[in-house]
């Protein structure tokens, strides 16, 4: 479900709204509203102000091997000792008690062979493949990387949600349900020519 111009608005009747989850709705209305799509914005925003308002962030995860509840990003990030640098874009930050670099993995994107699990943590922009890698966040990223690659550790927290065809989920996605602040990944950081991969052991998942 995108909001991709003209074409895709006419799609956004106020009954397809209301049937989205709360998160899928706040997610369509930030992407009208960067868009500029007002009567699409304007119906999110009625439906969104008719429905009770519930405790952001307690929910169950829907992957299996994470029991905890999950919390916002950044609250899951000021329980390990870590301040965002932005609340928007930022995904990772730097423990100022100890140095440790600290990234938020999208948890579908996770692979898995034998005894260990890796993910990718960023990978340049070729072509307008990987847009989100010359952003902001993109950039912070890229920095936490090399920090991590040089210390040899660091640490990981993983982000359950809806994936947005056609983005990366660290830039934008359909919804996020949140981060299990009780899972903490303990990673390596390796560079595979251009690109960050995080690796660690299945004992974490």
């Amino acid at each position: 479900m995108r909001i991709l111009g003209r074409g895709r608005v006419a799609m956004w009747t106020r009954e397809k709204i209301s049937s989205l989850s709360t998160p899928e709705l706040r997610q369509l209305h930030q992407n009208a509203e960067r868009l500029h799509e007002t009567e699409v914005a304007t119906l999110c925003a009625e439906v969104l102000g008719a429905r009770p308002r519930s405790r952001a962030a307690v929910r169950r995860p829907r992957r299996k091997g994470s029991a905890g509840r999950l919390v916002a990003r950044s609250k899951a990030f000021e329980l390990r000792g870590v301040s965002l640098q932005n609340r928007f874009w930022s995904r990772g930050g730097v423990r100022p008690s100890d140095g440790m670099v600290v990234v938020a993995l999208w948890a579908e994107d996770v692979q898995r062979a034998n005894a260990v699990s890796s993910c990718l943590l960023w990978a340049p922009n070729v072509a307008g493949s990987r847009p989100w890698s010359d952003k902001l966040g993109g950039k912070e990223r890229l920095a936490h990387c090399r920090l991590a690659a040089e210390r040899g550790a660091a640490e990981g927290l993983l982000v359950y949600g809806t994936r947005l065809e056609g983005s990366l989920p660290e830039d934008r996605a359909l919804s996020v349900d949140g981060v299990d602040p009780e899972n903490v990944l303990e990673l390596r950081v390796d560079r595979r020519g251009d690109e960050y991969w995080a690796t660690w052991g299945n004992s974490n998942i």
